[in-house]
Parts: structure tokens; sequence; C-alpha cells
């Protein structure tokens, strides 16, 4: 699968996960097959050097702006600080398994992965192609 993305919105991705040593974290806002925004959110994880929690707040108020017109929720991104860009033993433990889209950033690289049925208890990622336009 090919989703599309611009250029500019996958540099604001790398530029903040550049600029912050603990995992950052935020939505990704758009469509079937492409990303169109992102809505950056704050780390609530009580260890945000090796873990990601969005922020609550941020994530009610895009579903509700969704449910009002707005864009839908797609999925997220997040970093990998000290890993690689793809879903940890943690991400599969926590990810629902909802086709949602799942952007890792990590050592310079960002890779787009879908969260499918689980295997065994966990979630099974898919990785998707990043078309970036």
């Amino acid at each position: 699968m090919k989703v599309a993305i611009s250029r500019v919105t996958l540099e604001q991705i790398m530029a903040l996960c550049v600029a912050d040593r603990d995992e950052v974290c935020g939505l990704l806002l758009g469509a079937p097959g492409r990303i169109d925004a992102i809505l950056p959110a704050a780390n609530i994880a009580s260890d945000p050097a090796r873990h990601f929690e969005l922020d609550p707040a941020v994530l009610i108020a895009a579903h509700r702006a969704a449910r009002a017109g707005g864009p839908a929720v797609i999925g997220h991104y997040h970093s990998h600080p000290s890993g690689v860009a793809m879903p940890s033993a943690t991400d599969a433990a926590c990810a629902a398994p909802d086709g949602g889209f799942w952007l890792i950033v990590a050592d310079g690289e960002a890779r787009l992965w879908i969260a499918g049925a689980k295997d065994g208890g966990v979630v099974r990622f898919v990785e998707a192609m990043l078309d970036i336009r």
C-alpha cells in the first residue's frame, strides 16, 4: 500500500523528532491513502525517553473536530530516539488492530506501518510505502 504525504509535512515531523531527546508524538490527519497534516501532542508518558502516550486532550479534541467535519484522525507518529524506525514490542502491546497508521521516526529515517490483525494476542504491523510528494 502507498500512502501520500507532502515533503513539507514529512519534514515537519522529522524536525520535531530531531529537536527532542524524548519520544515525540502527534496525530496524523487525512483520508485513506493520504496524510494531509499533523497535530503535535505532548508526550505524557511517565518515562518519555522510552515510551510515548499522546495527550488525551489533543486526541479527544481531534476526534471531536473530525466529527464536526474536520480532517479525520488516521493514525499517529512518534519517534524512537535510541531505536529503529520499526514498531517495538511496547508499540505492538499498546496498539489496536484498527488499520491505523503508525509513522515511526528513528535515526533520520521515517517508516510507515499499519496496525493490523492480532497474531497470538499481539498486533501485527505491515509496512506501507510513503509516497512523498
